[in-house]
């Protein structure tokens, strides 16, 4: 999408952009129509819910993108494992856990290409994957729900499995997304239900959770198009900004962690998106209208709200009404904007829903899970 034609877009269409917003069910009925006409979001996410065959799946998409002006990125948490959207409509995918215990590199390679090509015939343009928290053998203790998720008990490890698989995955088109940045494999919980807190030091995270992130950022092909922040709270992180009438700010709404780590002291500069603002570490403390302006300011450029319509009507009127009011510098929407038109600019246009090849792509997973004895069962929500 060129650069022009987001900006030419009216304020109220422009702070649309900024919000990938879940939808309730598997039909765009009236509810499901009017949110998309008043929201116009830059980017819709797909959960198992919506989810109930292939040609369905592939309909949904197409009908979301007749209702708004500016087609939007269409993504999906499909890492594989626990996190299967797709289950109800193809093999079950092994986990990147599954993978590296077997030290097999060809398979995260594998688990790649097949998974974008996949996305690419349902209509896809992002995938939320892969996982980079490093998951040591003291950190597999913990109840943080990222035990089978990630590809590694090291940097190395995380960096090597991440890599082939990325290349698997963006070689079709389909764009992967990292996280969940800085990294909160060191969180005693899950942020699904309240805030982990990782003690790290700076220097620590450096060494360890960061140095994957900080290798693949400097490649020169621009792998790395999209970054999802974490909501982990990190208490040695510029500590003298990260509190909040005593409050710790998870990194998700920290400008100490989105734009002075990840932007400039990293040096990443393309597309920044949330963790769900519905997760309970966030909603436990603030208002979703809060958090959405609070993340915007942090320098997230997309804001993932990926269940209640209320919700996401809240978040964009509130980001809406800030915009309107000044509160949010233009040079400030106008980077975003520019960012999203730039990742808009490279997804391609889906592939053509081929049944047969889907077969064929499910039974290769068949064998790959034949190949690494791994069995599917349950689910992350």
């Amino acid at each position: 999408m060129p650069a022009d034609t987001i900006y030419s877009l009216p304020l109220e269409q422009q702070v649309g952009q900024f919000f990938f917003i879940g939808i309730p069910g598997t039909e765009l009925d009236n509810d499901t129509v009017e949110l998309i006409r008043e929201v116009q979001p830059g980017g819709v996410i797909i959960f198992g819910r919506n989810v109930a065959g292939p040609e369905q799946l592939r309909s949904l998409l197409d009908g979301i993108r007749e209702l708004v002006p500016t087609v939007p990125l269409f993504g999906i948490d499909q890492e594989g494992g626990l996190v299967d959207r797709l289950r109800k409509i193809f093999t079950p995918m092994p986990s990147a856990r599954t993978i590296r215990q077997h030290g097999d590199l060809a398979a995260a390679r594998a688990l790649g290409r097949i998974t974008g090509e996949i996305l690419r015939m349902l209509g896809f343009s992002v995938n939320f994957a892969p996982v980079m928290s490093i998951m040591s053998d003291d950190r597999d203790l913990l109840s943080n729900g990222l035990y089978s998720r990630s590809f590694g008990r090291s940097p190395g490890e995380v960096l090597g499995y991440s890599t082939v698989y990325m290349r698997g995955l963006q070689g079709t088109g389909c764009l992967g997304c990292l996280k969940h940045f800085p990294g909160i494999g060191a969180g005693e919980v899950d942020s699904h239900e309240e805030m982990p807190i990782v003690k790290l030091s700076h220097e620590d995270l450096i060494a360890q959770d960061l140095a994957p992130y900080i290798e693949l950022f400097q490649r020169r092909d621009d792998r790395v198009r999209c970054v999802m922040v974490s909501h982990g709270g990190f208490p040695n992180i510029n500590i003298k900004d990260e509190t909040t009438s005593g409050m710790l700010v998870p990194a998700s709404l920290n400008y100490a962690i989105v734009t002075e780590l990840l932007r400039e002291e990293l040096g990443y500069q393309h597309l920044v998106v949330t963790d769900d603002l519905e997760m309970g570490a966030i909603a436990r403390h603030w208002e979703i209208g809060d958090a959405v302006v609070r993340a915007f300011l942090a320098g997230e450029d997309m804001l993932l709200i990926c269940a209640s319509p209320e919700k996401i009507r809240s978040g964009y009127r509130a980001l809406l009404a800030a915009a309107q009011e000044g509160r949010i510098p233009k040079e400030r929407l106008r980077a975003s904007l520019k960012r999203i038109g730039a990742t808009k600019s490279i997804a391609p246009e889906p592939l053509p829903l081929d049944l047969d090849r889907f077969q064929v792509l499910a039974d290769e997973v068949n064998r790959l899970n034949s190949t690494l004895h791994y069995t599917y069962g349950g689910t992350i929500k």
